[in-house]
């Protein structure tokens, strides 16, 4: 993207957004914002979540917990506190935000109520409980967004599965009440309910469609009855489940049926990406491992990589730098970045450290598109809005390392990356079978 007129794009601060951010309440403080006819619903899952505090507990480091907070006690009142929000936001240097549910990364008591935040999984929830606390948390955040309304966009929680109509509702009101962030679905639906693919959730598609928003998943949902205590399991599974969505839309001609539907996965990492989108496109063009299957791809008429590009948008805010050497395979505008503010996983408090470890060596101006422009796009933020914001705050390519003058040393750059190499390139040797 182009620098503003008279600035030069090398002196001009990096309009930064986080496509990751959480913010929510203790799951008692929503009775304020519940229905009455659920607070003794309330009451009991409140009690659920005190019994099941120990085992959440043995889940964490609590030495890493405890000094965590003992380091961030105040900065971390601003996942509910919209001018402590601000000042955390100014600190690292991040201009707007896109906000999900779910503020405590380790207790899981400030969670949206009854299993509907990041780890809403169809398999768990009582539809009708988890659209009521879904409620309840979409207008507290729509409140907490009308503080500082041109830096963020909430996310409206959406558990569709169980309840397609309630959820449509729900989606109207909430983007009415001014959430703009997108909507986020559970990443599972469960054995039972209808998957993705399904045109039961065309209904939900096509308001999403209507009204600009994207559809989510979020990182956090897993077969847990399957996964046991065994972490390590669900630290290489996690980003499976959240991503899996991604690919039922694109096989199912979702967006053959809605091609201005734009689909996100958050918090994944980007490793998989490259390989992912290689192994599809492989497949469609029935190269030599689908060859032999019929009806590949009939619902769609373009590769699965062409929808990824049109379509499709990945939250990289758990990335490692060795994964944007991935980046023009992937494609730079389809990635976004995000600091995760509040949990301890993210870049929070240190995001201007961690900018310049990641991008340091990358153009400066597949950077901007990274931190916050493809945002701009994708999330609807009014750039006019936001760059006094930028200049005030924003760091410099200078200030992250980027310029002639301060490159990483070859030895520690990132890799020179490559295209989509598979569009052009045979995997398998050229046999003919008329000898």
């Amino acid at each position: 993207m182009p620098a503003h007129v008279g600035e030069a794009a090398e002196s001009t601060p990096f309009l930064i957004i986080s496509s990751d951010t959480h913010a929510g309440l203790r799951a008692d403080q929503y009775r304020d914002f519940l229905e009455s006819r659920y607070h003794p619903h309330l009451d009991r899952h409140v009690e659920l979540l005190k019994a099941t505090a120990r085992v959440r507990e043995k889940m964490h480091d609590q030495e890493f917990v405890s000094e965590w907070h003992a380091e961030n006690d105040e900065g971390l009142r601003g996942g509910w506190d919209a001018a402590r929000r601000d000042r955390e936001l100014d600190r690292d240097g991040v201009t707007g935000e896109v906000i999900f549910p779910d503020a405590d990364g380790e207790s899981g008591t400030t969670a949206v109520p009854f299993g509907a935040g990041i780890g809403m999984s169809g398999a768990d929830y009582d539809p009708e409980l988890a659209l009521a606390g879904a409620r309840a948390h979409n207008r507290w955040l729509a409140d907490l967004c009308r503080q500082s309304p041109a830096r963020r966009r909430g996310v409206i929680v959406a558990p569709i599965v169980g309840n397609v109509e309630g959820a449509v509702a729900e989606i109207r009101r909430a983007h009415a009440d001014g959430l703009r962030g997108g909507i986020m679905i559970p990443s599972l639906w469960g054995h039972g309910n209808r998957p993705y693919h399904d045109g039961e959730y065309d209904k939900v598609w096509a308001v999403c469609e209507e009204l600009g928003l994207p559809v989510q998943t979020h990182a956090g949902a897993a077969p847990s009855a399957d996964l046991g205590r065994h972490l390590g399991l669900y630290a290489t599974e996690v980003f499976w489940w959240s991503a899996r969505p991604m690919w039922f839309f694109i096989w199912s001609g979702v967006f053959e049926r809605f091609p201005r539907l734009r689909f996100g996965v958050q918090e994944c990492g980007l490793w998989w990406v490259a390989n992912l989108l290689w192994q599809m496109d492989v497949a469609f063009d029935r190269r030599h491992g689908t060859k032999k299957l019929a009806g590949f791809g009939e619902h769609m008429k373009r590769r699965p990589s062409e929808y990824f590009d049109t379509n499709c948008f990945v939250g990289g805010s758990t990335a490692l730098r060795k994964e944007l050497a991935d980046r023009h395979q992937i494609g730079v505008g389809n990635i976004l970045w995000g600091n995760d503010f509040p949990h301890p996983e993210g870049t929070w408090p240190y995001t201007r450290e961690w900018l310049t470890h990641m991008f340091a060596d990358v153009p400066v101006d597949e950077t901007r598109v990274i931190l916050g422009e493809a945002a701009v796009e994708i999330f609807g933020f009014d750039r006019e809005e936001l760059m006094p914001i930028a200049r005030r705050i924003g760091p410099r390519p200078s200030d992250i390392g980027q310029g002639e003058a301060s490159q990483r040393t070859t030895a520690h750059r990132i890799p020179e990356p490559r295209g989509r190499h598979w569009l052009d390139e045979p995997d398998v040797p050229q046999i003919s079978r008329s000898a």
